[in-house]
């Protein structure tokens, strides 16, 4: 029998099914395990070629008749705010993020139920336990941070953190050359203030404070409405067949 080092990623294929995005479709995902002391040199090769972290599995699109899944990440150096973005961002100037371990919390958990049954009543994740949701924040072996989303209060100009219930969270990892954003969400009482798009805006200002060149969003799927609002960053890089591509519009 061959056995093979937690150092060595082996890759698997998995069963066609539903796609989540385009009707009629399926997909099917070939991922790794992301374990051991090199876990995060090894996400960030995997990510570079278009691959996605959730918990200890990095995955990646291997559909046999669609390449709609394009990955996505922003140059911040050269992002270049739109009018409609730069009103989001005036419209958050009264919120504040900051940086915490991630550990999980009812009070997370409470939004993201919130969330869950106000935005994604039909999804996949509807179903997603207490424990399901410490695992997806916890079961990490890379550098993975939570940002929480508080309303300023007058010693945040003092001590850099926001006060009052948490209006939004997101998981990131942090990369050798950039922030990955693993998921987020969000009060959704708030939906008026579109805080999913202020919250990409807060890791790119984060990411240019920190040096990093990109902030990674996962995959734009065009003809998905739900992914269509990864296009507003522009300029952006697209993994395409020739590599990352830059796209101005």
């Amino acid at each position: 029998m061959t056995s093979h080092s937690r150092e060595t990623p082996q890759f698997f294929l998995t069963a066609p099914s539903a796609c989540p995005y385009l009707p009629g479709q399926e997909e099917r995902k070939v991922f790794t395990h992301l374990v051991g002391r090199r876990a995060g040199e090894l996400n960030d090769i995997l990510t570079h070629g278009g691959f996605r972290r959730s918990q200890t599995i990095a995955y990646r699109p291997a559909c046999e008749t669609c390449r709609a899944c394009v990955s996505v990440r922003v140059p911040v150096d050269a992002f270049e705010p739109s009018r409609n973005l730069r009103r989001i961002a005036r419209s958050n100037r009264d919120l504040v993020g900051t940086g915490v371990a991630n550990q999980a919390t009812s009070e997370q958990y409470s939004l993201f139920r919130r969330y869950l049954d106000s935005r994604h009543a039909d999804g996949g994740m509807i179903d997603m336990t207490v424990l399901d949701y410490a695992m997806m924040v916890e079961d990490s072996h890379i550098e993975t941070k939570l940002v929480e989303y508080r309303r300023r209060g007058p010693d945040t100009a003092i001590n850099g953190r926001g006060e009052g219930p948490l209006v939004a969270m997101c998981l990131t990892d942090v990369l050798a050359d950039g922030l990955s954003m693993v998921y987020s969400f969000y009060d959704p009482e708030m939906s008026a203030r579109s805080l999913g798009t202020w919250v990409i805006l807060d890791h790119i200002g984060r990411a240019r404070a920190m040096g990093l060149p990109y902030v990674y969003l996962g995959y734009w799927v065009e003809g998905s409405r739900k992914m269509a609002y990864k296009a507003r960053f522009m300029p952006q890089e697209r993994l395409l067949s020739q590599g990352w591509t830059r796209v101005e519009e």
